[in-house]
């Protein structure tokens, strides 16, 4: 029903645009825009007219982005760094503040992205939890007229998509939306095997777990935005999303499980559904007037999931019935958000003071219960079936100071945090902790030549603990492994440094930084072997990290129908991880590469984006390197219609293996995440 509403107010944009168009003519401005635009806190990469965005996913068109590495299964880094945070038009959103991040981008139209914003160290103006941010800035056509676009493509396995936008600009008004259907899919082959020690018993053993899936989703999703200009210096906009996927996959899970008296052999079968919805909502108020701006946000968003397996353990040795059981885990997160932000061009420059208040709820519940096949009825397990809440507040005020002194520019800031973070068990008694943090940022610009310039960039930031990770509880994972939170944790305390430099000549452009970075409190695991020779894993604060690298990059245009480009990052990483009554330090080099080349010629556009990522070091452990290879092929057939071809991950190099030395176990593994795929489709303009 929702997706009919916005299908009708899509297919009406165009009628009600002629019916506003203004009588006097409009004079339309021209220009090219460029394609990376290098602030002093953040690079902006235009991806509006990428061939890769044309029919990919918001991960794919990251993916291709310089500074940015993107594995199969969705993990981000932003030059080596792995706390990231993603903004979507510059505000968090429940579904990009979570594990569900990952599928969302990998379900996200790329088509709808018109730049990315990179910003390795924030200024003060931004809640850095964690470091690194993306900022994924949607399209907004604000032209005169009306506009649609309709876009689709497919592949084998029974996969496509399919599209349509359109926006409408009148006087005082610009309507913008979108509709898209997906049905795409994932085939992973996942193997562990992990050899286990009991200290205190003396016991040992081995398990081994298999498993072959091809996860099929269904994912509709829909946008409507309207801007107001209520006057010459004031506007208002109202913005509205709405996401939803399920998918349906069968597992088949092969266990072998061997200790020195006994061995168990059996298939664990389990099938969903998975299901997971999202939606947001955001109000903004502007106010631009003689040199000084004000912006007021309010913005709600929401996401829930469920995950529900019934497995079937068909067992080969020894040979006995098949056991039945029912597992699942429920998930809600409720983000609401008030901004104000007041900014005055000064003397020298511009200062700007904001507030930023969030209310954050995650309700989480994990359910398992074993299943009499005959009569159906299940029996719950009291110690894996639980159900809690945490809820985080988040109150700051910052404080910005943009100076400019002949050729030097200087962005300084500070940000004052309170966090109240509640943990409230479904049966127990609620746990509230307060803390507070003042965090300064540091921008330095010089600019030695009209081509040449120096940067130096400093922030402080707190990353708060994932609310999993919060869990009083024991939950279950499989039956040999099982978690438990820690309620207790603190936040980590990150701290990063860089200095860079940037050079533009008349057809390359080329930036060399060296960075530090450190984080104490880190949060690792805590590994022991339960009861029933089970493996349980906690989480605990005490670790520490620290990396430091070297990165650079180099754009080469010689003419308008050739772009070429590399970045490349080395960097060392030392981490000192607490094991049992051991404090163990470990040292590693890792390192990142990303080619681009993009070719136009006539009614045709050839780019190649190729992305590697050394293996480096975890805590306790090591993972493999991978590499994804991607062609994208535009042609136009018209001026309206074009053809294009996505050849992804063409070397199929997205496996990744991972071992971890632990004092009561050792893993070895790999996550093999299929993405190989050619799809074929097309893009339509119409109006």
């Amino acid at each position: 029903m929702r997706l009919s509403v916005f299908l009708f107010v899509l297919i009406a944009l165009p009628v009600e645009a002629h019916a506003e168009d203004p009588a006097s003519p409009t004079v339309i401005v021209t220009g090219k825009k460029e394609s990376v635009v290098k602030k002093i806190d953040k690079t902006v990469y235009d991806v509006s007219n990428m061939p890769r965005a044309a029919n990919g996913s918001a991960q794919d068109v990251l993916q291709a982005t310089p500074e940015v590495s993107v594995t199969a299964g969705g993990q981000i880094s932003v030059k080596g760094n792995t706390q990231v945070t993603v903004l979507v038009d510059g505000k968090p959103t429940a579904m990009m503040s979570g594990d569900e991040r990952a599928v969302a981008l990998q379900t996200m139209s790329g088509t709808d992205i018109a730049s990315i914003e990179v910003i390795t160290n924030p200024s003060a103006a931004y809640n850095a939890n964690g470091g690194a941010i993306l900022n994924i800035v949607l399209k907004r056509n604000r032209k005169p007229g009306a506009r649609g676009q309709i876009q689709g493509s497919a592949t084998d396995q029974g996969l496509w998509n399919v599209g349509m936008s359109g926006d409408m600009s009148g006087k005082d008004i610009s309507v913008h939306g979108n509709l898209a259907f997906r049905r795409d899919g994932t085939l992973k082959f996942r193997q562990s095997a992990v050899d286990w020690n009991n200290s205190l018993s003396g016991q040992a053993g081995q398990t081994i777990q298999t498993s072959e899936v091809f996860v099929r989703r269904v994912v509709e999703s829909a946008a409507l935005g309207v801007d107001y200009a209520l006057s010459d210096a004031d506007s208002l906009s109202l913005s509205m999303r709405y996401n939803n996927r399920r998918s349906r996959p069968l597992f088949d899970v092969l266990n072998q499980n061997r200790t020195a008296a006994a061995e168990a052999i059996y298939h664990r079968i389990s099938y969903g559904p998975n299901e997971q919805s999202d939606d947001s909502a955001s109000l903004s108020y502007s106010h631009q007037d003689n040199g000084a701006a004000l912006k007021a946000m309010l913005q709600h968003s929401d996401t829930v999931g469920l995950i529900d397996k019934s497995y079937r353990d068909v067992f080969v040795v020894p040979v006995h019935e098949t056991g039945y059981s029912h597992g699942a885990t429920r998930s809600a997160r409720h983000l609401s958000q008030a901004t104000l932000d007041w900014s005055r061009a000064s003397e020298h420059g511009q200062w700007g003071v904001g507030l930023d208040i969030q209310d954050k709820t995650d309700d989480l519940s994990n359910y398992q219960a074993s299943v009499y096949p005959a009569t159906g009825t299940e029996v719950p397990d009291p110690n894996t079936s639980n159900g809690y809440t945490v809820k985080t507040r988040l109150s700051a005020v910052y404080l910005t100071d943009q100076i400019n002194y002949g050729k030097w520019e200087a962005l300084l800031g500070g940000r004052v945090e309170r966090m109240a973070l509640s943990v409230n068990p479904a049966n127990g008694n609620m746990q509230t902790r307060y803390g507070q943090a003042f965090n300064p940022s540091v921008h330095l610009k010089y600019a030695a030549s009209d081509q040449t310039d120096l940067t130096f960039s400093f922030r402080r930031s707190l990353q708060r603990p994932d609310p999993r990770d919060l869990n009083p509880f024991t939950t279950y994972v499989d039956a040999q492994n099982l978690n438990r939170g820690n309620p207790d944790l603190k936040p980590q305390i990150l701290n990063s440094w860089e200095l860079a430099t940037n050079v533009e000549a008349e057809h390359l452009s080329g930036n060399l930084a060296a960075f530090y970075r450190s984080s104490s409190d880190t949060v690792t695991d805590a590994r022991s072997i339960d009861t029933g020779n089970v493996l349980l894993t906690s989480k605990q604060n005490g670790g520490q990290a620290r990396s430091v690298g070297i990165t650079g990059s180099l754009d080469w245009t010689p003419d308008t129908k050739l772009s070429m480009g590399i970045d490349v990052g080395v960097y060392r990483v030392m981490l000192d991880t607490p094991d049992l009554n051991v404090l163990v330090r470990q040292d590693g080099i890792s390192g990142y590469m990303n080619f681009r080349a993009t070719y136009s010629s006539g009614q045709d556009k050839v780019s190649l984006d190729a992305n590697g990522q050394a293996a480096g070091i975890t805590p306790l452990g090591r993972y493999g390197a991978t590499s994804s290879v991607n062609l994208s092929w535009k042609h136009e057939l018209s001026k309206t219609l074009s053809l294009t071809v996505n050849a992804n991950d063409i070397f199929d190099g997205s496996k990744r293996s991972y071992r971890t030395d632990a004092s009561t176990f050792r893993q070895v593994g790999f996550d093999h995440f299929v993405t190989r795929r050619i799809y074929v489709g097309f893009v339509k303009k119409l109006g």
